[in-house]
């Protein structure tokens, strides 16, 4: 049997996908601030609605900011389409628009990382919220943007890069109950943040989706098969016995290395929590994702 730290691990694969994404760094001048700013541009995914999604990648200290403050490095990534850009450029202006730029003290800065595919211009669609009162300086060794505003100024970095990534890697936790669930999403979650060029957009995931639906206009539905209050009622259950509650860790990373790091990492760690019967993946047959990492050779190759 396939198993990590005695805990059975399904012999299957995560299907993933190819995304685009863009890495920034937000500063504020208080940690309250930070965070509200953090969690609020990267809420609420939606990159199944082709809209975005993103996260946290990590919160650094004010020796790894270009104006010494305290810092949070977020993603936010979008579907790779033939219009990406457009979708890129809209999505990336909203969320920092009124995710970052109304919460006080707030400034961006770009942080790509790896293989630049491209650069977009951010005062096309944060700074022109200045309605042409903002101006271009140089500051911090970086050209800004900095935008009037009630509360005194906002400055973001004009050119924002984007790279290609992978999104949708993933992690199943076949859990006895919820307070194990929990307990083991949250030590997954945790354990990432000190994995390099992740984020988890939903932290811990208490509905997985499928391919079929009977109701496509409202975007993914349930998956059926994998849902605990429904053993027992219906002939294809895939819930084994025991368990009752199963959340999804779900990884975007700025390559295949990363989320392939970063869901060993979570099997690792949930592995040794008390209550997880088991660990496997979601796919969709192969029929939508680029990728395919099979849990047996994650194991193989981080053990």
């Amino acid at each position: 049997m396939l198993e990590i730290n005695g805990v059975e691990v399904e012999d299957t694969y995560c299907e993933a996908f190819e995304g685009i994404y863009t890495r920034i760094l937000v500063t504020a001048k208080h940690g309250w601030l930070l965070k509200k700013a953090a969690y609020g541009a990267t809420s609420l995914p939606s990159t199944v609605f082709g809209e975005s999604e993103g996260g946290v990648e990590s919160f650094v200290s004010p020796e790894c900011t270009p104006d010494g403050r305290l810092g949070a490095i977020l993603q936010i990534w979008v579907a790779k389409s033939k219009k990406f850009q457009d979708v890129l450029l809209r999505e990336f202006g909203k969320r920092v628009r009124q995710g970052i730029l109304v919460v006080p003290t707030t400034r961006v800065f770009d942080v790509s990382c790896g293989s630049v595919s491209g650069k977009f211009d951010s005062n096309v669609n944060v700074g022109r919220c200045g309605d042409d009162y903002q101006w271009f300086e140089e500051r911090w060794g970086r050209e800004m943007v900095v935008v009037p505003i009630m509360f005194g100024e906002f400055a973001i970095e004009r050119y924002i890069g984007y790279s290609e990534g992978v999104a949708g890697g993933n992690i199943w936790l076949f859990c006895d109950g919820e307070d194990s669930a929990l307990e083991a999403g949250e030590m997954a979650v945790k354990a990432l943040a000190n994995v390099e060029g992740v984020i988890t957009s939903f932290d811990i995931c208490s509905a997985g989706s499928k391919v079929e639906t009977k109701y496509p206009e409202i975007g993914p539905t349930t998956n059926h098969r994998y849902c605990p209050v429904l053993r027992g009622k219906i002939p294809d259950s895939e819930v084994p016995k025991g368990v009752e509650s199963i959340p999804e860790i779900v990884i975007n990373g700025v390559n295949l290395e990363s989320v392939e790091r970063a869901m060993y990492v979570c099997m690792k760690v949930a592995s040794r929590v008390d209550g997880v019967l088991k660990i496997s993946a979601g796919n969709f047959g192969g029929k939508l994702g680029k990728y395919r990492i099979y849990l047996r050779d994650l194991i193989s190759k981080f053990e």
